[in-house]
């Protein structure tokens, strides 16, 4: 336990360095991105072994702060999420490495890398927090320091909007968890985790703090709303960080709430994955009508969060019904899925990062043919799109194949329950994986595929080592567990049954159950993937003698096609989102040509965020009207607001001592 609070102890002061070293760039840069790699390292020595199946250990000091002591703790779920904040953090420090060069003669580096070091300090003690005031610290230290992270360029007053909408999302849902901390500790008088006591307040009320403190992290919709604006506007390293692990802390405060609570109803399977479907598919149908790469992404982490969500609302049922392999696929989909979404989300997002630091816009159409410029970046992109589309054989399909086998043994379990929402996730899945993949045709095909459309897709460049190295790592980690797909299940039994508090030989039978037809898809996989090579290896060997020579196709009568004849991200989505205009509502402006021989003509469609403009714009307008009948209370007269405060001690005084 020493090593990994030193590890967290090394984040904050590489940080504290760095900002001390800030007029000079290659110190600053050297110490925050160094400090960050190798607090990474230094803290996977010690979780590795957990990882797979060694006992944890804990830490516990006595301290003056009220209610218990500074207890962590590292157990198989705690390691599990542990895992991914190292292995992103540090590849996407080594990419922030190159990437924050251009921002070097606007602004000093030193915050932003304080920031990112305390950024991954707080969350490994979230994750490993046992005491409920220290976890509630290290939250509000990882909301502030992503906040800071948010508003890396400051300057701009959309990215200082974005950021007040974080703020604010992180605090009411930091509220809530307040509140459910408070209710599971007053029967003890301790908030320890292990002398929490849920039976001393109704559970339906504590799930519910839960689902909207936590969901509001994870972005569960509608919660989401920070999401899709704080995302775009952070340094691509940071918004890899965000997505990949960030929002993954809302995921594991619920898992672990879970574990405090006790045996869960049955409709708490129910609402969570009825949040899980709506969140999935809302998720991917907002992000097919995005124009920005970054904000289409980050639309794609509620899709994918939603997903998560399935697998723990089945496993929910299955606990509730008594049915141990529904329980165990569904948990171990949902917690297979946050390791794979880390991953694959944190290379299109580090990908998106690298298309924009090379031609310096994220519009998807002012994009084009950026495969023949820069194939690694492209190729790398290709990978996470195809892996989070759920396809074979890489690691997004493996943690989706698990959620469906679920869903599956959940239908034929007899109740009915059980298949009515059995049969809704393997509904939902099937349409969020049909829509996924058409999103990212979409935006793999406009932004790497065609001609330039723009100035700004001509003459691009490969980004350098730093940043090019962890877009190939993170890709070939999606190969290697979609091909290692029955090992890596293997692996996740101790962590299930962590999550579910089912004995372990029940978890392993009910994994066992999966490892054969993946056995059978990985090995067809692996079969596909050498054919694939060896054709390629084989025509480059015929053609190596010869030359090669290229020449126009006939196109259709088109002498001299320009890039404006080539379909844009709107014209190639366009079918989809009509078919889905009653939910997605999108506004499109079009100015017809006229005359025989028009010289103007210009169609642009925009889709915002529904929650956003009907539920959340009303809602804060409404507080803002009615706080401002209490604006005669701010004259500025500070005497009286001491007067205020004391006024508010003595009220509070009386009531206490009344209820003695």
């Amino acid at each position: 336990m020493l090593l990994l609070l030193s590890a967290t102890g090394l984040f904050v002061l590489s940080g504290l360095a760095a900002l001390l070293a800030q007029k000079s760039d290659r110190w600053c840069t050297g110490l925050g991105a160094g400090g960050a790699v190798v607090g990474c390292l230094l803290g996977l020595v010690p979780t590795l072994p957990v990882v797979v199946g060694s006992p944890g250990f804990s830490l516990r000091w006595a301290w003056d702060v009220p209610y218990g002591a500074f207890a962590v703790e590292v157990d198989a779920l705690s390691a599990f999420f542990l895992l991914p904040i190292f292995v992103v953090c540090a590849l996407a420090a080594v990419y922030g490495a190159e990437y924050l060069i251009p921002f070097r003669r606007q602004k000093p580096l030193g915050p932003a890398w304080l920031s990112y070091n305390v950024l991954i300090a707080s969350m490994v003690l979230v994750v490993v927090a046992r005491n409920a005031v220290l976890f509630l610290v290290a939250w509000e230290v990882m909301a502030m320091a992503s906040f800071f992270l948010v508003t890396f360029e400051d300057e701009q007053e959309s990215v200082r909007g974005a950021g007040w909408v974080y703020l604010v999302a992180s605090h009411l849902g930091t509220a809530c968890l307040l509140a459910l901390f408070v209710l599971l500790g007053r029967a003890s008088g301790s908030l320890d985790f292990d002398h929490l006591n849920a039976a001393s307040s109704p559970a339906g009320l504590l799930f519910g703090l839960a689902v909207v403190g936590f969901g509001t992290k994870a972005g569960f919709m509608p919660l989401h709303v920070w999401l899709p604006e704080a995302h775009p506007a952070a340094p691509s390293h940071v918004s890899a960080v965000m997505s990949g692990v960030m929002i993954k802390t809302g995921i594991y405060g619920l898992m672990r709430t879970l574990t405090l609570l006790g045996p869960p109803p049955a409709w708490w399977g129910w609402v969570l994955c009825g949040i899980g479907l709506t969140s999935g598919i809302l998720g991917v149908l907002f992000a097919l009508a995005q124009h920005d790469l970054k904000r289409l992404l980050a639309y794609h982490s509620v899709e994918n969060i939603g997903i998560i969500a399935l697998g723990l609302g089945l496993g929910v049922v299955g606990i509730s019904t008594g049915s141990g392999p529904l329980a165990v696929l569904g948990f171990a989909g949902a917690l297979l899925h946050v390791l794979n979404h880390a991953i694959f989300k944190g290379l299109l997002f580090l990908g998106a990062g690298a298309v924009a630091h090379a031609t310096g816009t994220r519009e998807i159409d002012h994009l084009g043919g950026l495969l023949k410029q820069a194939p690694w970046t492209g190729l790398s992109f290709l990978v996470g799109a195809v892996a989070i589309s759920g396809l074979p054989p890489l690691n997004g399909f493996v943690s989706e194949f698990l959620i469906y086998l679920g869903a599956f043994r959940g239908v034929t379990t007899g109740d009915r329950a059980a298949v009515v929402v059995a049969l809704g996730v393997i509904a939902a899945l099937a349409l969020i994986g049909g829509l996924a993949a058409a999103c990212f045709t979409k935006a793999f095909g406009i932004v790497f595929l065609g001609e330039p459309r723009t100035h700004h897709a001509t003459h691009v460049h490969e980004p350098g080592l730093p940043m090019r190295v962890p877009m190939l790592l993170l890709a070939a980690a999606c190969v290697v567990i979609g091909c290692l797909a029955p090992v890596v299940v293997r692996w996740l039994a101790p962590v299930v049954g962590r999550a579910t508090g089912l004995p372990l030989e029940t978890v392993r039978g009910g994994l066992a159950g999966a490892t054969g037809p993946l056995t059978f898809l990985t090995a067809i996989a692996a079969g596909l993937i050498i054919l694939t090579a060896v054709l390629a290896g084989l025509r480059r060997w015929l053609l190596s003698g010869r030359r090669v020579e290229t020449s126009g196709t006939w196109d259709c009568g088109y002498a001299q096609p320009g890039p404006r004849m080539q379909y844009t991200a709107s014209s190639f989505a366009q079918l989809l989102t009509d078919l889905f205009r009653p939910l997605l509502q999108v506004q499109q402006r079009v100015e017809l040509p006229e005359g025989l021989f028009p010289s103007h003509g210009s169609f642009s469609s925009e889709t915002p965020d529904r929650c956003t403009t009907r539920i959340y714009g009303p809602l804060f307008s409404a507080i803002d009207r009615g706080l401002a009948a209490l604006r005669w209370l701010q004259h500025g007269e500070v005497h009286l607001y001491i007067l205020y405060i004391a006024l508010t001690l003595l009220v509070l005084l009386i009531w206490k001592l009344g209820t003695l």
